[in-house]
């Protein structure tokens, strides 16, 4: 043995097994602890918490009713994944009060639950509730309705009489609280409400004398109601409104609009309205003949189909043309005018101001006829042609002429 020691080799080769030996120790023993740990994590407890579960009243609901209890509780459930998993995934369990063992009055009572697997440890929050227990008592109440947003139905428009099935509903609850019963209604929003409401099925709201909501059992719980909605109308005169005055080279011809208009609007209003006008005409502002959209003046919560009417003007224009010469119809010789001494004249043209605008000086001819007058002076009528549909004003009727 000392030689075996003392030989270096010898030595060398026991340190490397040594060394190879501690080294697969550490490495089996770091795997197994591996190992260890994630078996572990695969069998440790969980906890999942589950809220807004129902809670359920068991109660002689024949004879009492109760106050106190919380619609939904929040229940926390621990344990092996593999359990909790899928309880907490079917909620196929039961959170509940019991109640049929209590009497009338205050007590505070602990939340239970059922079909949760033994092997889940449950907590419930809250643990126990604080509870009044009282006598059940009926009775009926009539039904009203109450329309909401009344200000947003549109102008024109007018609901009437609603009709409620059934029209009266039975309220269960204590005592205590039927007697703070103040109001059973429905509501119905007719905001931009246009047509009737027929057999919509509305929820009944029970409140108190403060318009406090009162948790009650209400028999049914909601009611159809059918609410005719009308659109009054009258049919009234129309005035058309004009202000100022047309520019001096025109004149009305006419002026045309709907002699009647039907309006929209509450009964009551529509009552006291016996005409309706435009707003004014600025005939200053009318330079032509056309067809104008003008605005109406309502009153106040009345409407018409339009806003708007139309307003048919047409204007007579006229022109003065000067200078034209009178032609002479007949012998010419040894004529002279007297009045007027040069044988012009003006003369004014009226006529629609679309046929004016086409009207030009090279229209129009005066004339006189001369013919079988003998020498003397004598008093002619001047006669004026033109274009159709236009009037003709000479300055004057006759001519005064010198036969010679």
């Amino acid at each position: 043995m000392d030689k075996l020691f003392e030989n270096k080799w010898a030595i060398r080769v026991i340190s490397l097994i040594l060394a190879i030996s501690l080294y697969l120790f550490v490495t089996v023993e770091t795997d197994r602890t591996d190992n260890e740990s994630r078996l572990g994590t695969g069998t440790s407890n969980e906890v999942q918490v589950l809220e807004d579960v129902p809670l359920e009243i068991k109660i002689d609901a024949d004879n009492y009713v109760v106050s106190g209890v919380p619609e939904h509780v929040t229940v926390s459930l621990e344990g092996k994944p593999s359990t909790l998993a899928p309880t907490a995934r079917q909620r196929n369990f039961t959170v509940f009060v019991d109640l049929t063992e209590f009497e009338e009055g205050e007590h505070t009572v602990e939340i239970e639950y059922e079909n949760i697997p033994n092997d889940l440890t449950v907590y419930i929050e809250p643990k126990t509730i604080d509870v009044n227990i009282e006598k059940r008592a009926s009775k009926d109440f009539a039904v009203s309705v109450d329309f909401v947003n009344s200000d947003n139905l549109p102008t024109g428009y007018e609901i009437g009489e609603p009709e409620i099935t059934p029209e009266v509903v039975t309220i269960i609850s204590s005592e205590s609280i039927i007697e703070q019963i103040a109001m059973v209604k429905i509501f119905i929003d007719v905001t931009d409400l246009k047509e009737s409401i027929r057999n919509r099925e509305v929820p009944v709201s029970v409140y108190d004398i403060q318009g406090n909501d009162l948790n009650v059992l209400v028999e049914p719980e909601s009611v159809t109601v059918s609410v005719p909605v009308d659109r009054p109308s009258k049919t009234v005169p129309l005035t058309v409104e004009t202000k100022g005055d047309l520019p001096k080279e025109f004149e009305m011809d006419r002026l045309e609009a709907p002699e009647e208009i039907e309006v929209f609007g509450k009964r009551e209003i529509l009552s006291e309205i016996t005409e309706v006008s435009t707003e004014e005409i600025d005939l200053s502002k009318i330079e032509k003949s056309d067809t104008y959209e003008v605005n109406l003046e309502l009153p106040d919560d009345v409407v018409a189909n339009d806003e708007t009417i139309e307003v048919i003007i047409e204007l007579n224009e006229s022109k003065v043309f000067k200078d034209i010469p009178i032609d002479t119809d007949g012998p010419e010789d040894n004529i002279t005018f007297v009045n007027p001494s040069d044988p012009k004249i003006d003369i004014t043209a009226t006529g629609s101001d679309t046929l004016m605008k086409n009207v030009s000086k090279q229209d129009i001819r005066s004339s006189i006829d001369v013919t079988g007058l003998n020498e003397g002076e004598h008093q002619v009528e001047i006669n004026v042609t033109g274009p159709e549909n236009i009037t003709f004003e000479p300055e004057l009727n006759d001519a005064t002429i010198q036969i010679e």
